[in-house]
């Protein structure tokens, strides 16, 4: 399965995370995000972005999640009501930690907050089966410049 990354040009040249707190990690747990497609990791980071902070140099990472990797899930129907909103961060961040801490799994699927029956698929670098993660490419991402006008 190919999975898609896109970040600043300056960082996407490997499998990094950054370890900065997000929906489904608190700070200081490394967690790589990505999406299922190009247009989900396009909103994911317009959702995040003002229009300045498009105009900088993107890439988009296309990886590849051997199709034998055991993949664990966060059912839709597990989360609570309103799972979306800011302050049900702390919630997601917690269930991240945990899939961090257990290691049961390379990879987590998880429901797009953005999106309703899109996913995006969290990597964890430190997991053993990490290594058979790998970036197969790196290209040039532009934003339109109708995005945020």
């Amino acid at each position: 399965m190919q999975v898609f990354r896109i970040g600043l040009a300056k960082y996407a040249n490997g499998l990094n995370a950054s370890g900065r707190a997000a929906r489904w990690n608190p700070n200081d747990i490394e967690t790589i995000y990505t999406a299922a497609s190009r247009s989900l990791a396009c909103l994911e980071n317009v959702v995040h972005r003002n229009q300045i902070g498009l105009n900088q140099s993107f890439k988009v990472m296309t990886i590849e999640i051997p199709d034998d990797l055991y993949i664990l899930s966060v059912e839709l129907k597990k989360l609570p009501a309103g799972w979306t909103e800011f302050q049900h961060i702390p919630i997601t961040q917690k269930i991240g930690e945990e899939w961090i801490g257990e290691a049961k799994s390379a990879i987590l699927r998880v429901p797009s907050s953005i999106i309703n029956a899109e996913y995006n698929y969290l990597i964890n670098p430190l997991h053993p089966d990490f290594k058979s993660v790998k970036l197969l490419k790196v290209d040039t991402f532009i934003f339109d410049k109708r995005i945020k006008v």
